[in-house]
């Protein structure tokens, strides 16, 4: 019992910090005045995304972690050291500026561009063997709550949180890794 509230609890954080990123940018794109019914849409579908990128991921994992055993445990942490690296250090870049509308393609294009960090940390839960229908949830749910906060905030508040929001995010993961690599 106690080690599923502990992974619930582990699967909660990584969805914020992954959602993190969708709502950072959201927040940048709720600065364009959409209507709330787009912003509706535009949670949905990257809450979507935000299912089916971690999936593929898992199911990768999964396979990875029965043909590679360990190296793929450790393969795990530092790709989520990497990944938190990367995402903490594109918060302090210069604003960031968004080229793609959010309707059609374009709203596709984000989803994608928003849920790409959650295929490599897929993977990671695939290789440790993670709950996969839990972890699904936990992603999907953060991901279109934390785009539909960030989009309404951006309509309000024109971008006062999108950097620090961001840098979060990215030390979430990067503290997920350093645990998977040294087992306390």
């Amino acid at each position: 019992m106690t080690t599923l509230i502990g992974e619930l609890i582990t699967l909660m954080l990584m969805a914020f910090a992954l959602g993190m990123d969708a709502f950072s940018i959201g927040i940048g794109m709720g600065m364009l005045q959409l209507r709330l019914r787009q912003i509706f849409y535009i949670g949905l579908t990257v809450g979507l995304f935000h299912v089916v990128m971690p999936l593929f991921g898992i199911l990768t994992g999964k396979f990875l972690s029965d043909t590679f055993g360990s190296f793929a445990t450790y393969a795990g942490g530092i790709l989520l050291i990497v990944l938190g690296i990367q995402m903490f250090m594109a918060s302090f870049k210069e604003e960031e500026t968004t080229l793609i509308s959010p309707v059609g393609f374009g709203l596709l294009l984000f989803a994608l561009s928003v849920s790409l960090d959650s295929f490599s940390v897929g993977l990671t839960l695939g290789i440790f063997g993670a709950r996969t229908a839990v972890a699904l949830a936990c992603f999907g749910i953060a991901a279109t709550l934390l785009t539909w906060v960030g989009l309404l905030l951006g309509r309000k508040f024109q971008g006062v949180l999108g950097t620090y929001s961001e840098a979060l995010g990215g030390s979430i993961l990067f503290a997920f890794g350093i645990k998977l690599l040294l087992p306390i």
